[in-house]
């Protein structure tokens, strides 16, 4: 028999499942009645449980707790109200998809139950699934994440700029990519999801004590994140673009927790036909930690965002460092991600470190990857552009960068017409 745990707060479909289950021949057997969220994760990590059912006002239900419930390998079930389509609609956002409601039933429970377990055994069993972070999405984002189903047409596209350490201009990219979709008539949200802290507040000169993307995830980590709540929280840079700040401050991190930013994600991908994610530059696992999968990540939330995106830039300084790090980051994300496939941009090219072609080479011979974007070296452009708060558009429209980027950006648009931009809302 499977263990079930129960928090219902003593409402009556609680009582009615424990009295059906303690009956003989039952096919799941009561560990605990408990009280609180806290009780709950106590008792899953103990073993003794395959299924939770949670009524869905629980306190401190969050995306937290469930993917806590579910890395414990245990079920989780929402109880509603019959008459609350709202709650229904926040328990799915935390990512619980088996509901009931709290009029259907003990049989209806015992059926969720079946499939609930089903389902996380299902999970759990496909190849890879504790190598790539894409397989442990909720269903529908993993789908798409994986190429198994197709992102529907209006749902939007996020693109991941990611890179190793040492500064090869992650930053940079981002901006110029967005604010060239943005001049092209894609509206575009740009988001600040570096861990060890942002700077795109400063580079757009605005405030970082906005709310931006903490503010998101926490509203994400209980069930309450869509479009219009989302919009209310970027600052509109220009007509088409959006910008969602990120954390200015390195130890604010545990903010950005990897079980919300794919809702965050999923919220921005249903505001705008393209979000652009300016990422940090780590990945790899804490060795200390990962023994411990409750354990807070650093490096999750940067995991997250590569895991939901649709496409991976990789940027890399086009100097001897810079390249050394560069493949060794491909194949660290290649280790992490198995599926991800990394398109690379070749930063600061100049003369003084040897050609593009150069660059080109090497990437070849160390990596197989035999194509990859080239932008031009110009110090000149970037200072003006970080001195003034403004994008290069604007502090050097004819920069050979700028227009390197907006060649980049043009390869990532949407294949759809571009659309007439909608007033944010601030």
């Amino acid at each position: 028999m499977s263990g079930v745990l129960t928090a219902g707060s003593g409402q009556q479909w609680e009582s009615d499942l424990v009295s059906n289950l303690e009956r003989p021949g039952s096919p799941l057997t009561v560990v605990r009645r408990c009280a609180d969220i806290g009780e709950v994760l106590a008792t899953a990590a103990t073993g003794r449980a395959r299924v939770a059912v949670v009524d869905g006002s629980l306190r401190r239900l969050d995306t937290e707790a469930v993917a806590r419930l579910r890395a414990a390998g245990v079920a989780v079930i929402g109880v509603f109200p019959a008459a609350d389509s709202r709650a229904r609609l926040r328990l799915e956002h935390l990512g619980i998809t088996a509901l009931v409601s709290d009029t259907a039933g003990p049989s209806a429970v015992l059926t969720a139950a079946r499939t609930a377990i089903a389902d996380l055994e299902t999970a759990a069993a496909q190849p890879g699934a504790a190598a790539d972070p894409r397989l442990s999405l909720p269903p529908t984002a993993a789908s798409i994440a994986t190429g198994q189903v197709p992102a529907p047409a209006s749902i939007g596209s996020v693109i991941a700029v990611w890179g190793p350490t040492g500064a090869p201009g992650r930053t940079t990219v981002a901006i110029g990519v967005a604010d060239a979709l943005a001049g092209a008539g894609h509206p575009t949200l740009l988001i600040d999801a570096d861990v060890y802290g942002g700077v795109l507040a400063s580079a757009f000169g605005v405030l970082d004590e906005s709310p931006g993307l903490a503010g998101a995830c926490r509203l994400a980590g209980n069930g309450r994140l869509d479009g219009p709540d989302l919009d209310q929280l970027c600052w509109a840079v220009s007509p088409a673009l959006r910008l969602l700040t990120g954390i200015s401050r390195a130890d604010r991190w545990p903010e950005l927790r990897p079980s919300t930013v794919p809702k965050v994600l999923a919220a921005a991908r249903t505001l705008v036909p393209v979000t652009v994610v300016d990422c940090g530059f780590a990945i790899e696992a804490d060795e200390e930690l990962s023994f411990d999968t409750l354990a807070p990540r650093r490096n999750g939330a940067t995991l997250a965002v590569l895991a939901a995106a649709d496409r991976i830039l990789v940027i890399g300084s086009a100097d001897p460092p810079g390249m050394e790090r560069l493949v060794r980051a491909l194949s660290d994300l290649s280790s992490m991600m198995p599926t991800a496939r990394p398109e690379v941009v070749l930063n600061r090219v100049r003369a003084g470190v040897g050609s593009g072609s150069d660059a080109l080479s090497a990437l070849a011979r160390f990596t197989g990857i035999t194509q990859a974007a080239l932008l031009p070296d110009d110090r000149a452009a970037t200072d003006a552009a970080w001195t003034h708060g403004v994008p290069l558009s604007v502090a050097a429209p004819k920069s050979p960068l700028r227009t390197a980027l907006a060649d980049l950006a043009l390869s990532l648009a949407p294949k759809r017409a571009p659309v007439a931009a909608v007033a944010p809302g601030r």
